[in-house]
């Protein structure tokens, strides 16, 4: 073996003495050196050692391995670079851990590791020595058969080592196709993990393949259980003239659904009718998917375990059987259907005057586009034109409340794809939030308040009963302090600490203020990042960027978990039923709270995946971009046209050596003292379009 060799073999056979002493002999016994010029350069690798701080001499010819004796459980991370790193669960700093060092462990993991002792000027490093907890089992990869021997490789971020697949555990899979795979086994002195296919998705590039292989890498489900599908089938769905004698009538009242062009879930609907004091009443009509959904069934088990829908580029992946989500439950026009109801009667200040509670039936009038909507709004021509802009005035008082109130306006265009049946995006465009959106959007957040503050709203002294809340922790300080430090360098200024609205009325002025500037993507990018994430939870703190002291999920039961079970709750609560208990939905919450995360994750990668895929023909072209990411390998540029992403590696920026300031994010040439920074705008050349690992690579020129 060559010295850098035989360092690696000897780095981890010195750690298996934890704190005992050894000598050449044991060493190259536990080693595994048997040659004699191996055995020779030993002394030479161990005064190496001895120089590095990572062993001493106890006596002559006797060694013993310096460790902190400290040992930090944690998550481990591999960024985009290969590089693993322990986080630590006590918040503590990043420990580097070698690939040698890593004991099989893999990204997301929760390990225990040993911590070495810090050499000077290096990073603090250590050695997985427990997997306490595996993040994951199930991997999708390209199978590789070569001469009889068949084996999968995976995205080099997650696993580095490739999947062995016995002849056996095959399961039809071809050599280049992407596959489903579970990891079996990983003996301890296997470099290779064993495992099995566990599905075939189809060929590379295909576009069901891809959509299915995005669903597959987060644990995510791309097909619908057939006995359930079935078992839906089996729902009765006539409405009994004693089901409508329970509820309140709702059907002769002028009602409709608004909804993007492509929507086959209806969960909401609204009705508007004048009332004889002058005032109105606005109705938010939202499917009584509880009423066919019960508790414990298998139909209601499954929905749990998947807890929303998934929206990727081209499809839904609905969290109910189709029967119920786009038929049954859905509020399709000149339909009867069966609602929970909020009802509110109205003055022309937006002021709720009174509201009611009530399970009811509609029949739906019309159903309107999101786009049919606003050509209503703006001509003021057209069915039911009215009492769209009546209720749209009203939707514009209540919206203007709510920032008076301190809500924070984050209203970011969304990246949509002109797509054809093959699933090829032709183009791309943006959507962006008009009044016929922030129509609904303010009847919705009405009734969500509404509903949380009727349970979680208690005379002084009585204990509220358990509930589930949407809520929005007030910003991180120290996040909002290096965040209003680094924008005063564009000569903006910041309002971090007093009282709540004062800070978000703050965070609003600056968002106003940046509008259309050349600053405008890197302010946003990181006010976005010094908020807290929403969460479901029983412990209310109120939603900061909503300005709500009480909130929960109600509208949207066909395709988020946690509205059905508000509307269990309400129904229970209402009819004088007892608190649930608090730990068993806290659980529950906490599920929800993971799955939307993740179901986030996979539609952002289905986005990404189109981006390469719309950009793989533009090898070669020149666009305007603005840097919207930098790391220690590179820098992230968005094009301002279209919004794709993609990387320019530090290894590709020859002109000078550039190091990077996480502090100040930019990296900074040492001879030229060059800098790119977050928000700079520059003008890249696409060089490659890899869809496999969905990342586009990009020259500055």
């Amino acid at each position: 073996m060559d010295r850098k060799e035989l360092i690696n073999v000897v780095a981890p056979a010195i750690l298996q003495f934890e704190n005992r002493p050894f000598n050449h002999k044991q060493l190259a016994a536990v080693a595994g050196i048997t040659k004699a010029g191996d055995k020779a350069k030993l002394p030479h690798i161990l005064a190496y050692f001895v120089q590095q701080g990572i062993i001493q001499e106890v006596e002559r010819g006797r060694y013993k391995a310096i460790t902190l004796n400290k040992y930090v459980t944690g998550t481990i991370d591999r960024n985009n670079n290969g590089k693993t790193h322990l986080i630590p669960d006590d918040g503590g700093e990043k420990i580097f851990i070698a690939d040698r060092n890593l004991g099989h462990a893999m990204k997301n993991d929760k390990v225990r590791v040993l911590v070495y002792a810090k050499r000077s000027g290096r990073q603090t490093e250590g050695e997985v020595v427990e997997i306490i907890e595996r993040n994951r089992t199930t991997f999708v990869g390209v199978m590789n058969i070569v001469g009889g021997v068949s084996f999968v490789v995976v995205d080099n971020r997650l696993l580095s080592n490739d999947i062995y697949i016995p002849h056996n555990k095959l399961n039809g899979a071809k050599d280049g196709q992407k596959v489903f795979v579970k990891m079996t086994d990983w003996p301890e002195k296997a470099k290779n993990p064993f495992g099995e296919v566990i599905d075939v998705l189809g060929e590379v590039g295909e576009n069901n393949t891809e959509m299915h292989a995005i669903l597959a890498e987060y644990g995510l489900p791309y097909s619908y259980p057939e006995e359930l599908t079935a078992l839906a089938e089996q729902i009765d769905v006539t409405i009994s003239d004693d089901e409508i004698k329970r509820r309140e009538d709702c059907r002769s009242t002028t009602t409709f659904t608004i909804d993007p062009v492509d929507a086959k879930d209806f969960d909401d609907a609204l009705s508007y009718k004048q009332l004889d004091n002058g005032n109105v009443e606005i109705g938010v009509h939202i499917a009584d998917v509880s009423h066919y959904v019960t508790p414990h069934s298998p139909i209601d088990k499954e929905a749990f375990d998947r807890a929303t829908s998934v929206y990727l580029v081209d499809r839904t992946i609905p969290m109910l059987p189709e029967k119920l989500c786009n038929m049954v439950c859905s509020l399709r026009p000149n339909e009867d259907k069966l609602t929970y109801s909020v009802l509110f009667e109205m003055n022309d200040k937006a002021e709720v005057v009174n509201y009611r509670i009530t399970k009811a039936i509609i029949c739906s009038n019309r159903r309107f586009t999101y786009e049919e909507a606003q050509t209503i709004i703006e001509t003021e021509q057209g069915d039911f034109c009215e009492e769209l802009l009546a209720m749209n005035a009203l939707a514009v008082q209540l919206r203007a409340n709510r920032f008076k109130s301190g809500a924070i306006s984050f209203e970011r265009s969304e990246v949509r794809f002109q797509i054809d049946e093959q699933g090829k995006p032709l183009s791309v465009y943006f959507k962006e939030a008009k009044e016929a959106n922030k129509l609904v959007e303010e009847f919705m957040l009405l009734a969500n308040r509404t509903v949380a503050e009727h349970i979680g709203k208690v005379k002084k002294g009585d204990k509220a009963k358990t509930f589930v809340y949407r809520i929005h922790d007030e910003p991180n300080q120290d996040k909002l302090a290096n965040f209003s430090q680094f924008i005063s360098r564009f000569g903006y200024k910041l309002k971090t600490s007093g009282k709540k609205n004062e800070i978000s009325s703050a965070i609003n002025r600056l968002l106003d203020n940046v509008a259309g500037k050349r600053e405008q993507n890197l302010v946003e990018t990181l006010a976005v990042r010094s908020m807290a994430k929403a969460i479901y939870t029983t412990d209310n703190i109120g939603h900061y960027g909503l300005a709500f002291d009480y909130y929960t999920h109600f509208t949207s039961p066909i395709r988020r978990y946690p509205d059905v079970l508000v509307h269990r709750l309400l129904f229970s609560y209402l009819q004088g039923g007892s608190s649930v208990k608090e730990e068993t939905y806290e659980k529950m919450c906490e599920h929800c709270s993971d799955r939307e995360q993740v179901a986030a994750s996979a539609e952002r990668a289905s986005i990404k995946y189109k981006q390469v895929e719309f950009m793989a023909d533009k090898k070669g072209q020149v666009f305007d971009g603005v840097i919207s990411g930098v790391t220690e390998w590179g820098i992230y540029v968005e094009i301002t046209s279209n919004k794709c992403e993609g990387m320019v590696a530090l290894r590709d920026m020859d002109d000078d050596f550039y190091t990077y300031d996480e502090k100040n994010y930019c990296i900074i040439g040492r001879q030229s003292r060059k800098k790119y920074q977050l928000g700079d705008e520059v003008q890249i050349m696409v060089s490659r379009a890899n869809l496999e690992k969905k990342q586009l690579d990009f020259v500055l020129v």
